[in-house]
């Protein structure tokens, strides 16, 4: 019953949005939507500790939350519970100034929360073919909201988000078709042929040349989803020109799901091969192509929302190296990852919504002295930078050295080289491009002092606090969780 919950609570909260004009009422719906499933999932989240997974009976079981997905939906909701009380703030001044009116006020949190129920529907489902739909339906819901503000930039970086995106998930729809192929040819005909638990449990029987052709087009599809290097291109746009809440979902929730939609596939065709290579080497190689192509591009950007945006390609690619070498702490690396990365971007495309706000341009140039107009986000946005870079105490420090542990261990100098490499690189590009604006005077004397969201300033305290203690202490539920998704993506052949 929690589980229908989790999707019935964002479509309802979607209708509610359309029942009035008041804008104090329109926040409130907003912030107890994100609230009620905030507490939801929390609850399913219990119940998957205590028992190894949640599957209702009904619809043939497809309906399915074990540790690996519960991993991932207390990511998105907790982000999303943030994000969308950051919006109050972000939208309300956006009111203020007129840029947009009460209707287009309650299209972008009807569009929000359509898409956060199809996130959550991509990691609450284990029907293969019902997870393809959804990771599709979050590229419909997302690209309304990249081109939010109809102007030429945010519409181009839509229209090409729908293009790549959209071929990309072909190719997933082909890698899926051949996944349920494979079923049939090894199983015959079966009502759970796309069933994750059915194919996982089966994968020994399953036809192992199919298979591994199904997970090249699953990774490329969904890899272009996720924004691996060279399918990155609708990123950098898409993340730069959507309203900063939204840059946050896209970058701290959306890719992870679709990086979700590639390991659950990947444990099938590794359970089948009993060994990770065939994955593992094409994970690896997509990973450090990606981190390499981000530490590039990082040199030379001048808008700090794109610079954001390329980090993000770096840290899939960081998350993608930690599963392909598919030892016990690089896979514990990578899950640790994903949330380290989550809560540390979320924080910092939120804190550039205010510094975006507050200034009115996203040039790097153009923006100085933000310590002393803006205290608190510049601190944040600050320690942030030093977070998303791979500095101590935070959390991306910590999993970012699990990872790099791995590759040594695991004699792969290599990678670990080119790894070391690429990260000193993207801690230069950072260093070089965004640190001088937080010093010096604001070119405009109308930048006048404060900060200018309060809920959305404590919303980014609340993220800090978050990310240092990730990086100091994981408390036992979440630690727990990871382990328990460790050993699902590990279990070998039989087990």
């Amino acid at each position: 019953m929690y589980i229908l919950l989790l999707m019935i609570i964002p479509l309802i909260s979607c209708g509610l949005f359309w029942t009035t004009n008041k804008k104090n009422v329109i926040n409130t719906i907003n912030a107890c939507g994100a609230a009620s499933l905030l507490v939801v999932s929390i609850i399913v989240i219990w119940d998957v500790l205590r028992n190894e997974f949640v599957s209702p009976a009904f619809f043939n079981n497809i309906f399915y939350i074990d540790a690996l997905s519960a991993l991932i939906l207390f990511v998105t909701v907790s982000v999303v519970f943030l994000a969308s009380v950051f919006s109050i703030g972000y939208m309300n001044e956006e009111l203020k100034r007129g840029v947009i009116n009460i209707r287009r006020l309650k299209l972008y949190y009807s569009l929000l929360h359509v898409f956060v129920f199809t996130m959550i529907l991509t990691v609450s489902t284990q029907n293969m073919g019902l997870m393809w739909i959804a990771v599709e339906a979050t590229t419909l819901a997302s690209a309304f909201l990249v081109g939010f503000y109809s102007n030429k930039k945010s519409i181009e970086a839509a229209w090409k988000y729908i293009i790549i995106c959209s071929v990309g998930i072909a190719f997933a729809m082909l890698g899926t078709v051949m996944l349920y192929y494979s079923s049939v040819h090894s199983l015959g005909e079966s009502a759970q042929g796309l069933n994750w638990q059915y194919l996982f449990q089966s994968s020994d029987r399953l036809q192992g040349s199919i298979l591994r052709i199904s997970f090249i087009f699953i990774l490329v599809g969904f890899g272009t989803k996720v924004g691996l290097a060279p399918m990155h291109t609708w990123l950098p746009d898409a993340h730069s020109q959507a309203p900063s809440p939204i840059s946050a979902l896209l970058s701290g929730v959306l890719l992870n799901t679709a990086m979700y939609s590639i390991i659950r596939v990947m444990a099938i065709v590794n359970r089948n091969a009993g060994s990770n290579m065939f994955t593992g080497r094409l994970l690896m190689a997509l990973g450090i192509i990606s981190i390499g192509t981000a530490a590039v591009f990082i040199l030379v950007q001048k808008d700090f929302k794109r610079i954001l945006a390329y980090s993000s390609i770096e840290h899939m690619g960081i998350i993608a190296l930690g599963l392909g070498m598919l030892s016990p702490l690089s896979v514990f690396g990578a899950l640790y990852h994903v949330l380290n990365h989550a809560f540390t971007k979320s924080m910092l495309f939120l804190a550039s919504g205010s510094i975006y706000l507050k200034y009115e341009t996203k040039i790097i140039n153009k923006v100085q002295g933000i310590f002393k107009i803006m205290p608190v986000t510049g601190t944040a946005f600050m320690l942030g930078l030093f977070a998303i870079t791979g500095m101590p105490p935070f959390g991306i420090f910590s999993s970012e050295l699990n990872i790099i542990m791995a590759s040594f261990n695991g004699k792969k100098y290599i990678i670990a080289g080119l790894l070391l490499l690429f990260l000193a690189l993207i801690f230069a590009g950072f260093a070089a491009q965004m640190f001088r604006m937080f010093y010096g005077r604001p070119l405009s004397k109308e930048t006048h002092q404060g900060e200018i969201n309060w809920p959305g300033t404590a919303v980014l305290v609340i993220l800090l606090l978050i990310i240092t203690v990730t990086g100091l202490y994981l408390p036992y539920p979440v630690n727990e969780l990871i382990n328990r998704a460790r050993d699902i993506i590990l279990l070998p052949a039989g087990g």
